[in-house]
C-alpha cells in the first residue's frame, strides 16, 4: 500500500513519519481494501494552542475517498483523531457491504 506524506510549510521529521506510517499500516490491516493513503500536515495561523491540523485520505475501490480532518496541540494527537474517524467511516462502509 503506498502512504503519501505532505508537510506543508515545514520540514517533517522522521520520528513524525514512522508514527503516521505505523498508525496508517495499523488502520490498513484491519481494513485490507484500503489501496492508498494521503496524510497533509499544517499548522495553523494563528500561533495557538490548537494549531496543528492533520487531514488523512484513504482511497477504498468502489466508495468515496474516506477523508478526516482534526486539528489538535501536536500532529500525533491530530493523526490518533483522524484514525479513530476513520475507523468509524471504514467500520460503515465494511458494514454496508
Amino acid at each position: 500500500m503506498e502512504t503519501k506524506i505532505n508537510a506543508i510549510h515545514f520540514d517533517i521529521s522522521e520520528k513524525l513519519t514512522s508514527f503516521i506510517n505505523k498508525k496508517i499500516d495499523k488502520l490498513t490491516r484491519r481494513y485490507p481494501n484500503v489501496m492508498s493513503a494521503e496524510v497533509s500536515l499544517r499548522v495553523v495561523k494563528p500561533e495557538t494552542a490548537l494549531n496543528k491540523e492533520a487531514i488523512v485520505s484513504l482511497m477504498v475501490p468502489q466508495e468515496p475517498d474516506q477523508v478526516a480532518t482534526k486539528t489538535a496541540d501536536t500532529f500525533e494527537e491530530a493523526i490518533d483523531l483522524c484514525m479513530e474517524a476513520l475507523d468509524r467511516q471504514l467500520e460503515k462502509v465494511k458494514n454496508k457491504k
